[in-house]
């Protein structure tokens, strides 16, 4: 009887207790597919992220190349504007010269000229002379017969430089400009001021907003004309009493080569002489020959280009006098400057038969030489050393 009882009592205690262990196995069952529907979306977080990473970098990649194709983009334009502006004016030059030879018989043909042809070319040519006569005044009818003597103002400064006078002003006012890549002007109340040896604590400082490039800048009438560092043929007009950039200009088929030899960071070279603003500089089509371009100083824009017969090799330096080119060459180490080419706009001097015009000895070589039209007088820089060369003139054949 004890047995059968227990029997009862036993029964269902282990269903009891089975039931609840079935029920623990099915909690721990679901409680692991929880835990691992868990750790397959963390690791699918992961993966996203990574992922999302990975965008971020690639985006920014390809952010930086597109920033960069942009400014070769820029860059490629701006050459590519340059390219056209040089490629029209050779287009015009050429015609011009086709127009010309057009009108010239070839004694080796038997082609009959028509006289009216020649006759509407020779009126054309004698327009664009008496055009070039009202923009340049033929009264200024003298030439360079010497360089007489030198005077060392001062030494101060690098080697390259340029120093000037205004002369379309009546005062007395000395400007400096050290180095080839600068844009700092010194601004002297008169030469006795600059000459002093603190000279630099009396002087105006006038801050230019681009840096000029080479030692080519003159000032005229009141305005800095100087080519901008960086730039290929950019020339900046430069209001000096306001401080502030007026104009500018793209001078065509410049800024390629040096304007000289022994002057490698000169491209453009601007001068002053009784007829106003010139600028010099060299061109590879040409051998490497000089070209002058008379730029209208108000307006800066172009008004006539001549191609010179005067090479830029072995040249320092070149200034405009009276409407001619003089072009000063040297020895690559130094030596004496010597005057031996010269180009006369107007044709009224026969330049192959003037002789070589010697500097005074001095050895040494000149970084740049401006011609002062009011007191027909040189202004160069040479070595460091600022010198005014007293001039001689004659009367044009």
């Amino acid at each position: 009887m004890i047995i059968v009882g227990l029997h009862f009592l036993l029964v269902p205690f282990l269903k009891n207790i089975m039931g609840e262990a079935q029920y623990v196995m099915q909690d721990a069952a679901l409680m692991n597919y929880i835990d691992q529907r868990i750790l397959s979306l963390e690791n699918r977080l992961e993966k996203c992220n990574q992922d999302i990473l990975d965008y971020i970098e690639e985006f920014q990649d390809f952010s930086k190349m597109v920033l960069s194709r942009l400014s070769g983009l820029n860059h490629y334009k701006t050459e590519v504007k340059d390219e056209v502006e040089n490629l029209l004016t050779r287009v015009e030059r050429a015609q011009r010269d086709i127009d010309y030879f057009g009108s010239v018989r070839d004694f080796t043909t038997c082609v009959e000229v028509d006289e009216d042809l020649v006759k509407q070319q020779l009126l054309e040519e004698a327009e664009e002379k008496r055009k070039l006569k009202v923009i340049l005044n033929a009264s200024c009818d003298h030439m360079l017969a010497s360089v007489k003597s030198l005077k060392i103002v001062k030494k101060t400064g690098d080697k390259h430089g340029s120093w000037m006078k205004d002369p379309g002003k009546k005062h007395t006012k000395i400007y400096l400009l050290n180095g080839t890549a600068n844009n700092v002007i010194f601004e002297f109340a008169n030469i006795m001021t600059f000459m002093e040896s603190n000279h630099t604590l009396k002087a105006r400082r006038v801050i230019l907003p681009f840096p000029w490039e080479g030692t080519g800048h003159i000032i005229y009438q009141g305005f800095l004309f100087y080519h901008r560092h960086g730039s290929l043929n950019e020339i900046i007009k430069f209001n000096i009493q306001k401080r502030s950039i007026v104009d500018h200009m793209l001078l065509p088929g410049a800024g390629r080569i040096p304007a000289y030899q022994l002057s490698p960071f000169t491209k453009i070279d601007l001068a002053i002489d009784e007829q106003g603003l010139w600028a010099i500089h060299a061109e590879p089509e040409i051998g490497g020959n000089l070209v002058i371009t008379k730029i209208n100083h108000i307006t800066m824009s172009v008004e006539h280009t001549w191609d010179t017969t005067c090479s830029s090799k072995d040249a320092e330096a070149a200034f405009m006098a009276c409407n001619t080119l003089y072009v000063v060459y040297n020895f690559p180490s130094g030596g004496t400057s010597r005057i031996q080419c010269a180009y006369d706009v107007l044709g009224t001097v026969n330049t192959h038969e003037i002789p070589v015009l010697h500097f005074p000895k001095r050895q040494g070589s000149h970084s740049t030489i401006h011609y002062d039209p009011k007191e027909k007088q040189l202004l160069a820089w040479g070595d460091g050393s600022q010198i005014i060369y007293k001039l001689q003139s004659q009367q044009k054949a």
